[in-house]
């Protein structure tokens, strides 16, 4: 049957959505390049466009696809090996190394794109590079999008996934997962990216939007596939962490697309599916008792889950959570997140005299969550003056929009 370049370019957007990231992960590991694999996505999606109308779409796009994006790859080489002999030895070692390697593709994607991930996670990179290279690399998302997404011009941040590549490239950073020694090191370093990723998607850090689908969405499946081929009490915390906190999404705006606060939430619309598959993965993680700090924060998310009304929530658990939480990871931020719970349990009193405590270390000067915890803890026990100093300056320091507008209009109610 005959097929249009209208339904092949439909089928083509389609793939590239779904597939781009697994195709990319091949390559990398056919190529050894990134820059060279990234060229040769986009050849073969181009060659495809011209021959797929004729051809037809074959049986296994995804194989198809990788095994043109390398024979791309290699005739470019052949052209630049005309004026560099160098490129030559390396035109015949990727011929070797690709031999069969179509066959062999559908059993080893998944392992290509854990690779990828723990390649563009090597300790070795800078932090900043991890981010913005699992980004750019696994995620698939644009330099432009991943500028946005922090607050930078995307030439920067250009620089940074340059710098990175280079660093991978000259350092001989090898393209696998680490060996069973170097797995806990390595794969702490693999979470912390996965869950940046994760919170940039569930609470973005500017624009117009709360929450940016695409990216929480991408770090769940990161979690699955990390979950599947490394199935670590830990990988199991987080991608818990992560369903339970998502499944609140839905109730996180109002239809206009304002903020509604956790104790607000109409608790019928948070998604029990994801509910249940991130506390069985919790209560699996805590039963290893080699857990670590995603899972006492699933573990907090779950208490909050299990509460039918915010009335109903059992706060002297989530302080105990937070507390073995603070020995074991401690952090302002961790401290912060405990005095809010002890003011749910306590009285708002108690907890002010936590944050304050923060405060007079000088730690979180600048967070904005720090400084709107205290506005709402002075609001609720009628310290007008100070509330609104404390929005003031929450609100100063916040870049999105929904919640400009929440501080705004709390602002306005002390005033």
């Amino acid at each position: 049957m005959e097929i249009t370049i209208k339904q092949v370019r439909e089928s083509l957007d389609a793939l590239y959505r779904a597939e781009s990231h697994r195709i990319l992960a091949a390559l990398i590991r056919l190529l050894g390049d990134f820059d060279l694999a990234e060229d040769a996505v986009h050849d073969a999606f181009a060659a495809a466009l011209e021959r797929w109308p004729r051809d037809g779409v074959p049986a296994n796009p995804r194989a198809w696809l990788v095994s043109a994006g390398r024979f791309k790859a290699i005739d470019a080489l052949r052209r630049r090996a005309r004026f560099d002999a160098a490129q030559g030895k390396i035109i015949e070692q990727l011929e070797r190394a690709a031999d069969g390697a179509a066959d062999r593709l559908d059993e080893r994607v998944e392992d290509d794109c854990l690779r990828l991930i723990f390649t563009c996670c090597h300790p070795a990179l800078a932090p900043e590079g991890r981010l913005a290279l699992t980004l750019r690399e696994v995620c698939g998302l644009t330099t432009e999008e991943i500028a946005r997404a922090f607050l930078m011009s995307a030439p920067t941040l250009a620089q940074r996934i340059v710098r990175a590549k280079a660093k991978i490239r000259e350092s001989g950073i090898p393209y696998q997962v680490p060996s069973v020694e170097e797995l806990p090191e390595r794969l702490v370093t693999v979470l912390q990216v996965v869950y940046l990723v994760f919170n940039e998607g569930y609470s973005a850090t500017s624009g117009a939007l709360l929450t940016r689908a695409d990216l929480s969405a991408e770090a769940i499946r990161l979690g699955r596939l990390l979950l599947e081929l490394l199935p670590e009490p830990e990988v199991m915390g987080l991608l818990g962490l992560m369903l339970l906190q998502e499944s609140r999404c839905e109730a996180r705006t109002s239809p206009t697309g304002e903020l509604i606060l956790l104790e607000h939430q109409d608790r019928a619309l948070w998604n029990r599916e994801q509910i249940g598959e991130g506390i069985a993965l919790v209560e699996r993680a805590l039963v290893s008792r080699r857990f670590g700090p995603y899972t006492l924060q699933a573990a907090i998310a779950a208490v909050h889950s299990e509460a039918a009304k915010a009335e109903a929530t059992d706060w002297p658990q989530i302080v105990a959570l937070y507390s073995i939480l603070a020995r074991v990871e401690p952090s302002p931020v961790v401290e912060l997140n405990r005095a809010v719970a002890v003011a749910m349990r306590d009285g708002p009193e108690a907890g002010l005299g936590l944050i304050d405590a923060i405060f007079a270390r000088g730690e979180l000067t600048d967070y904005h969550f720090a400084h709107s915890a205290r506005a709402d803890l002075c609001r609720r026990l009628g310290r007008g003056v100070e509330a609104r100093a404390a929005y003031e300056r929450a609100l100063a320091l916040t870049q999105q929009e929904p919640e400009r507008r929440f501080l705004g209009k709390r602002l306005s109610e002390v005033s």
